[in-house]
Formats: C-alpha cells, structure tokens, sequence
C-alpha cells in the first residue's frame, strides 16, 4: 500500500464491501465508496465519501480512484434483469481496473467466487473467472479473495433460508442434500481482504470457514437453532426451482438463480484447503437464533430498486 490514507471499496454500503469499510474505518482510513445505491440515511453513509459508478464515462471514473492506495473491489452482478447483464459486470470490471491503472491506485484486492472457471456453463462461475482475467492483464499488484457461502449481518441466503423454515411446514432439499460447502462469515472475507492488501506480489486466496458441512447438515442447524418445526423433504432439483420460482413471484422477487443451485450442487462452493475463516457458522446461526429470519431479504429491492434509500435489508446487507 502506498502512505495515503484513502482507499475505495465498492459497494460499501452493500454486503461484503459493508465488512471491509467498517474495519477499515475502524483503522482511521479515509474510506470512499463507488455504488449504484446512494442510500444516504444508512447509518454508515456519513462515514464514506460517496461516489457514482461512473462506466459510461472513462474520465469521470478515473477521477474517482485518484489518491486511492487499494481499491477493494466486490462489484458483481447476481444475475442478469432488464438491462443489467452479467456480460456488462465483467465489461465494467475491465473500465474499472483500467480507469485504477491510469489513476495510480497501488494495489487491487478483488472479492470472487471459489471455484471461477472460464470454460464453466455457469454464468456466475464464467464470468466470475473471466473477471479475474481482466484484473491480471491491467498491469497493477493485485490479490484475489474467493468466498464460498458468505454469511453474516445482512446475508441474503441463509437468512431466507431461516424465513421459510419459520413460515412453512415443509422445506425442499434439492437433490439428495449431501453436497458440501464451508461456510466463511463476511468478517473473515474482509479481514483477509484487508491483510492482502497489505501483503507482497499477486495472491490468490478461498476465503474458507472452518467447518465443512453438507446442504442438508446446514438446513439443519438453522431449523434447530431458530426452533422451527418445518420438515425436510428432498426433491428434484428442477422441482425445487419451480417451488423457488413461484414462492419468487409472490414475493416480487428472485428466490434462487438456477445457476446457483447447480454450483452449490457441483460443490462449487467447496474446497479441500485449510481454513482461512476463523467463525464457525455453527456458533454464529446459534447466536443469531432470535433475529434470523423474522424478515424476508429482497434481493431486487437491494439491487435493482433505484429508490431504496434505507439501510439495506432486515440486518444490515451484499
């Protein structure tokens, strides 16, 4: 890192990026944040400075990352709607390190995904990989971050996980529900986002929980630790997705993107290294027990709704 005291992360006011800017902050770094969501009576908001994404203009987003020491980068999109696509998150990704190269930005810490391939079906996983690309051929040091299932304050999947256990009778398991993961909390991300910064050379590293649990062992320990009574039935995977999708429209929301599920049931999400995680989500749903759950998380009202200006989701939120 360069002796400046500002660093951009963005989406700040978000999930991951929330994590990384609170222990930045709490460092008594200058944290400015690039979002598509202004929401300026979020709690965290007067802490940043906040700036637009700037894609559309190569010279306004340069001057954004101008005096900047590490860019942390968590931009994404979940999956393509209307006209945000997938396609133009790996474009803007490449505007974006380009415009941190012309601008002098000593380092990248980029937030991924386990398991990127470029040759991957999955869009997520392709264009997660393909982003990664893009950052080795800007020219600038750089590490890459890849979570597995990220958990935490404002979490989207676990807790609607939590919110149907409580609501329904009955919760599908797709498949046969022995498909693992590790579980890594959103803190642990962001503590490693920060110590890579600080390190030497090009790094990549999973960011990793310390326990491995199946699908089902997961389910589990929400239902147990939130007292719900539902149970666990196990279903195609193509019937869970019809389930999803309708309990989605209900909602005004997209419950489950198909191609999560798959990589979830490919164990994308998975890995057989040690743990860089220091919680364990078996702990951590135990002592969120009381609030998990007791509000559905919208992700199109996080994401795709331009006029939310509150602190997003019923947590806090990625």
């Amino acid at each position: 890192m360069t002796d400046g005291d500002l660093d951009v992360v963005t989406g700040a006011l978000s999930y991951t990026g929330r994590f990384i800017a609170a222990r930045l902050l709490a460092e008594g770094r200058r944290v400015r944040t690039l979002t598509g969501h202004p929401r300026m009576s979020d709690p965290l908001a007067k802490h940043l400075e906040i700036r637009p994404y700037r894609f559309d203009d190569p010279v306004a987003l340069e001057a954004s990352l101008e005096g900047v020491s590490t860019l942390y980068n968590t931009y994404w999109v979940r999956f393509s709607r209307g006209d945000v696509r997938t396609e133009d998150a790996v474009e803007n990704s490449r505007a974006l390190f380009g415009a941190a190269r012309r601008a002098g930005v000593a380092r990248i810490v980029h937030v991924s995904v386990t398991n990127p391939s470029v040759t991957s079906h999955l869009p997520y996983f392709r264009g997660k990989a393909l982003v990664e690309r893009a950052l080795a051929e800007a020219g600038l040091p750089y590490a890459i971050v890849r979570p597995t299932v990220t958990f935490g304050e404002g979490d989207v999947l676990i807790n609607n996980i939590a919110w149907l256990l409580r609501r329904f009778p009955l919760f599908a398991i797709p498949g046969n529900g022995r498909y693992r993961l590790r579980p890594v909390h959103a803190d642990d991300v962001a503590r490693l986002c920060i110590e890579c910064a600080r390190s030497q050379g090009n790094v990549v590293v999973d960011a990793v929980g310390p326990e491995t649990l199946t699908f089902t062992e997961m389910v589990t320990l929400i239902r147990d630790a939130i007292g719900s009574r539902s149970r666990l039935i196990y279903l195609p995977p193509v019937a869970v997705r019809v389930l999803t999708r309708v309990i989605g429209v209900t909602l005004g929301d997209v419950l489950l993107a198909r191609h999560e599920l798959e990589g979830m049931m490919a164990e994308l999400v998975n890995t057989d290294g040690l743990a860089t995680g220091q919680v364990a989500f078996s702990r951590w749903v135990k002592e969120r027990a009381d609030s998990l759950g007791r509000t559905y998380a919208s992700e199109l009202r996080r994401h795709f709704d331009l006029r939310a200006d509150r602190p997003p989701g019923p947590l806090g939120s990625r």
